[in-house]
């Protein structure tokens, strides 16, 4: 293979690996998405139940 279809398929191969990376960025952002805890539900008081020991 000749330097210019070298280079052609070097640039092809790191598109590719480029749209792998960030089709597996955005899978990672909706799992996250998906599992996030709503701020509502992380900041309801819930007693302390620490001092009831009898």
């Amino acid at each position: 293979m000749d330097s210019a279809k070298r280079d052609a398929a070097e640039r092809r191969s790191e598109q590719i690996q480029a749209a792998e990376r960030e089709a597996a960025r955005q899978r990672l952002l909706a799992q996250a998405e998906a599992e996030r805890i709503p701020v509502e539900e992380t900041t309801r008081a819930v007693p302390d139940r620490r001092h009831d020991r009898r």
